[in-house]
């Protein structure tokens, strides 16, 4: 009897949720059941107020290497790959609607899907030999679906050269235009973003998910309805009780208690 390892396994702590990508020997490449299974762990932490942030690692030796293009390729049709990217689409606009923020754990190779996960993510922190590309134009495919994502992360001639050229950059670069927040050492990696769950964690959890829905929704808009949108969230958040508590505990030099509400 052989044993079937899981595609993604879960494991919630405190608060946190970490999702890791298990398809090593694959480099946890993207296959419609992982997406599929991705998802629906996604819409299901969405729903669970008990998670505060999630985290998104991948096993073995690498972040994500895209995907499955040997799946692709047994499955030629334009019906297939148009219900495929649709699929990837859902996902990555998933993780930037979800209310709790959203960190991708990279290590090893972020490429094609994979790097467009990362520029996904709320927040990345990076070990120091990472490396990133969007490579689908070396096979004759531009990375169209990744652009959306990592046009919103960097600048454009920056996203544009990566996307031309398919070349890799290194963590440092990636730090340098945009695309993650922090670089560190493999064997930090684990301690760098647990610094950020715990910051993160020491919040108003109401705050935190006005806030991620709103930054998202504004940078879509114009300047004029984006600050109607800002003031009317800053109105509707000052009436919560958390940030009345977090104010009064300010005042007090106090730490606040936060009710969630």
């Amino acid at each position: 009897m052989t044993t079937v390892e899981p595609l993604l396994l879960r494991q919630d702590a405190a608060g946190v949720s970490t999702l890791t990508l298990n398809r090593a020997s694959q480099f946890n490449s993207l296959s419609k059941a992982l997406l599929s299974e991705l998802q629906e762990e996604l819409d299901a932490i969405a729903r669970d107020a008990t998670i505060r942030v999630v985290v998104i690692s991948g096993a073995g030796r690498a972040f994500c290497a895209g995907h499955d293009l040997k799946e692709m390729r047994a499955n030629p049709s334009k019906a297939y790959m148009q219900e495929l990217f649709r699929q990837c689409a859902r996902v990555m606009t998933t993780l930037s609607e979800m209310p709790q923020p959203v960190i991708a754990r990279v290590h090893g190779i972020a490429t094609a899907a994979g790097c467009q996960l990362v520029a996904s993510c709320d927040l990345a922190v990076a070990a120091l030999d990472a490396r990133f590309a969007v490579s689908g134009i070396n096979v004759g495919l531009f990375c169209s679906t990744p652009a959306v994502a990592l046009s919103r992360n960097m600048g454009r001639k920056q996203a544009m050269e990566m996307l031309l050229t398919g070349e890799f950059i290194d963590a440092q670069e990636a730090l340098r235009r945009g695309l993650i927040n922090r670089v560190v050492a493999a064997g930090d990696l684990d301690a760098e973003v647990r610094k950020l769950t715990d910051s993160i964690l020491a919040k108003s959890g109401l705050a935190v998910a006005m806030g991620k829905k709103m930054f998202y929704k504004q940078l879509e808009m114009g300047l004029a309805g984006a600050y109607q949108l800002a003031a009317e969230t800053m109105a509707c958040n000052m009436m919560a009780a958390d940030a009345g508590e977090g104010i009064d505990a300010f005042m007090a030099k106090r730490a606040p208690q936060w009710k969630g509400s």
